[in-house]
């Protein structure tokens, strides 16, 4: 999959912006604080229906605009041609898919595939388990759609039940008799909908971890093995007990989910939060025997967060089209021998957009666009055209 055209208006600090690309390497190069970075944040927006950067769309809207676009026109693996149209605003978000409105943004998930690395992805490897549940979240997002809906009923079952565990704690007798079958159905609801998140999620880090090992090896060139392990307390007295066996298929996660949700429900009652599912799970990133997020140096951690992506990409290239990949301002943060290593490893993909403060940072071939920013507006020049592809 390549992205073919991109066309931005009122988005950041673009008032308008048209983009053809090309198979191969694009490099956009500028100062920081230019745009560059806004260029990759839209191509990820239309990609995983979210900004790296911050939640919620209204922030893409150019101060002083009231409403923005994103148009994003892909060629995918067999050829055909998929656009995808954002419309911003203060309003709700409208999408369109191949020029047909789809009702919720995660039906739009996964039609153009990305994996981006940012400099924010060192959270991944340092921050909290939220971190890396949503790392997780987004990749498996994009290799079935389908996930983006099951986390979102998940996520909408674990809020009413979260509500209600609060208001139990002031009922009297008869009324909480009452609310109690109602916990009931909600816990139903999470059951049905966290057993399935967590099956999934099982298996995507059994098979992330072999690409991300080899990922890190090869861009690291270490020996010290890169391992993932999902931590759950609904299936971790399951892998003390299985380690070498199978992953537990969902019926059996839900039965254990339900018995972990009975033995902790008084704690949940009496602290008014729900305490067992995958929104509570984290993913440990172990780098020979020591944990990445505490043990991992700069270079490490750095190493270990691109890994990461590099991995994700190719868990995406083995269901469904081949991703773009998108580097915001790698390059400088690597030393000579992991900046060739990673020139090498782009030759693996169709695409690969590329953001850079000094152009001497990246040792690739491929088409340049110069980034400059002049009173407040962006600007996109390709190097080699007379005049302004973009302004």
């Amino acid at each position: 999959m390549h992205l073919e055209k991109l066309e931005l208006i009122d988005v950041r600090s673009y008032q308008r912006a048209q983009l053809r690309l090309d198979l191969g390497v694009t490099v956009f190069v500028g100062p920081n604080a230019q745009g560059k970075t806004n260029i990759v944040e839209a191509v990820q927006r239309v990609s995983t229906g979210g900004s790296h950067r911050s939640a919620g769309d209204t922030v893409l809207v150019r101060v002083g605009a009231q409403n923005g676009a994103i148009r994003a026109q892909a060629i995918d693996d067999d050829g055909r041609t998929r656009t995808i149209d954002v419309a911003l605003g203060s309003g709700r978000t409208q999408t369109k898919v191949d020029g047909h409105p789809v009702r919720r943004t995660l039906d739009s998930i996964g039609i153009i595939r990305t994996v981006l690395f940012a400099p924010e992805d060192l959270a991944i490897v340092r921050g909290d388990p939220s971190e890396r549940r949503a790392f997780l979240d987004q990749l498996l997002a994009q290799r079935r759609p389908a996930y983006a809906a099951v986390r979102a009923e998940y996520e909408r079952a674990l809020r009413q039940r979260s509500q209600l565990l609060k208001q139990l704690r002031g009922l009297g007798p008869s009324a909480r008799a009452t609310a109690q079958a109602t916990l009931d159905t909600w816990s139903e609801q999470l059951v049905h909908h966290g057993s399935q998140l967590l099956a999934a999620r099982l298996a995507g880090v059994e098979a992330l971890g072999p690409t991300v090992d080899a990922a890190y090896r090869r861009l690291a060139d270490r020996p010290d093995p890169v391992t993932l392990k999902y931590r759950s307390a609904v299936t971790d007295a399951w892998f003390d007990e299985h380690r070498d066996g199978p992953l537990p298929a969902v019926a059996e996660i839900a039965n254990r989910f339900h018995d972990r949700l009975i033995d902790r429900r008084d704690e949940e009652i009496a602290r008014g939060v729900t305490l067992v599912g995958p929104h509570r799970d984290d993913v440990e990133i172990v780098l020979g025997s020591l944990l990445a997020r505490a043990y991992a140096s700069h270079g490490e951690a750095w190493s270990t967060a691109l890994a990461l992506k590099l991995g994700s990409a190719a868990l995406l290239r083995d269901v469904g089209d081949r991703p773009i990949v998108l580097l915001d301002d790698v390059f400088a943060e690597l030393d000579d021998v992991r900046r060739r290593q990673l020139a090498q490893m782009c030759g693996d993909y169709d695409q690969v957009l590329v953001t850079a403060a000094v152009e001497a940072d990246v040792p690739l071939a491929g088409d340049r666009y110069d980034v400059r920013i002049e009173n407040g507006v962006s600007s996109v020049i390709a190097r080699g055209v007379d005049g302004e592809v973009a302004d």
